[in-house]
């Protein structure tokens, strides 16, 4: 396939490695050695189950418990142009844009990690960290400064590098990705779900549409150390939903025209 660049063109009077959009693009397309594939690695979309699968094909961990090398090497494999522009086989895992932000919710800002405190400080620390409901959430993602701050809720086209991809997977039916990656590049998928736990299928999920929209995440911290959590619907009211449609529209045309629509959550 001859390959074409999405962003290459989006600053023509500057040098491409002044290109922010494609040296983001570039910096998270990553080499799979043995099959000269590419894959774009997007925050929240499976990324610790591929991340650790490339480490093991590209002959850098022997086995799945060493999982913790790929927090520390996330650019390790990064294309550079030539590379990239000759990779036999691409590809990129996409997830339901509302499903994501919740994951991300659910996971940075309720466990309190480095991404809830950065929000903190973008939001010039209006409201504390174990205050941060999804509803606050949201509404900080319409200022395009916060919405481009952190990989996690980063809009999911941002991290293409190309115009096509000879695979596109979606998260929400992730279960056939295993087989034709093992089919076309002989990759040897390795589920990092047991070991990463960022997660939420090991709770019991709760409550109906909107219901914890406003819940804070310590109370939401609390329900997971009781095994529970709310479910991702249960985050979203209307006027939510209405805001991720207005900032991540672009993520959700992409999803709508290579996916069916009844896959997205909302």
């Amino acid at each position: 396939m001859n390959r074409s660049f999405r962003y290459t063109n989006s600053s023509q009077q500057s040098l491409l490695k002044r290109n922010s959009r494609h040296n983001f693009a570039m910096s998270h397309a990553l080499r799979i050695y043995p099959a000269n594939a590419i894959y774009s690695f997007i925050p929240k979309n499976a990324c610790s189950t591929l991340r650790l699968s490339l480490a093991m094909a590209n002959g850098c961990i022997q086995k799945a418990t060493e999982f913790n090398w790929i927090h520390h090497n996330n650019d390790t494999f990064s294309a550079d142009l030539a590379s990239a522009h000759a990779a036999t086989y691409t590809f990129v895992v996409l997830r339901c844009p509302y499903a994501r932000l919740a994951s991300a919710y659910l996971d940075k800002i309720v466990g309190h990690y480095p991404d809830a405190w950065q929000l903190y400080d973008l939001t010039q620390r209006r409201r504390e960290v174990s205050a941060m409901n999804f509803e606050f959430f949201i509404r900080q993602l319409r200022q395009k400064n916060i919405r481009e701050a952190n990989i996690h809720w980063r809009p999911q086209v941002d991290f293409l590098l190309y115009n096509h991809y000879d695979d596109y997977f979606c998260l929400e039916a992730f279960a056939e990705a295993p087989k034709v990656l093992q089919q076309k590049i002989q990759l040897a998928v390795i589920d990092a779900r047991p070991l990463t736990r960022h997660g939420i299928g090991q709770f019991t999920q709760l409550g109906e549409p909107g219901e914890y929209a406003r819940h804070s995440s310590f109370q939401i911290m609390c329900l997971k150390q009781a095994g529970q959590c709310p479910s991702p619907l249960s985050l979203y009211t209307d006027e939510l939903a209405a805001i991720v449609r207005t900032h991540y529209s672009d993520d959700i045309a992409l999803y709508q025209s290579l996916f069916d629509a009844d896959k997205l959550m909302i």
